[in-house]
Formats: structure tokens, C-alpha cells, sequence
């Protein structure tokens, strides 16, 4: 289901959700991504000065993508 992310925050809560739908734990996610279980936890927790390549590995981990529009 498409989601706006208008900030890190939303986008935190988004990812949580996801997560939480498939049955995932924060590990279990980093490890299907390749990050960190650290990176999950701060991603989930809007922290705003993350890498976009981890965090675009943890999207499609999820089945996740990245739309741009109005450009």
C-alpha cells in the first residue's frame, strides 16, 4: 500500500509497519537488508542522517520501492 513519507520520522513508523506485517524481527530484517541491527532500530526511530543506499536495502528487503513524482 503506497505511503507518503514527507519526513525521516514517517518514514521510520512506515518501515516499523512494514516490518511488523510480515512478521519480522528488527535482526531478522538487518540481515535480509545487510545492515545493521543498529541502522533498523534508527531508521525505525526517524533518525534523519542515515545512508539512502542502506536505507533503499532495507525497502526492498521489505518489497519496498522508492517513487519520485511531480518532478
Amino acid at each position: 500500500m503506497p505511503a507518503l513519507i514527507d519526513s525521516p520520522e514517517t518514514l521510520g513508523t512506515t518501515v516499523q509497519a512494514a516490518r511488523k506485517r510480515l512478521g519480522l524481527t528488527q535482526p531478522q530484517l538487518a540481515l535480509a537488508a545487510g545492515v545493521g541491527v543498529r541502522f533498523v532500530v534508527e531508521l525505525e526511530a526517524g533518525k534523519p542522517t542515515l545512508r539512502l543506499e542502506k536505507v533503499l536495502s532495507v525497502l526492498h528487503a521489505l518489497g519496498g520501492r522508492v517513487l519520485v513524482e511531480g518532478l
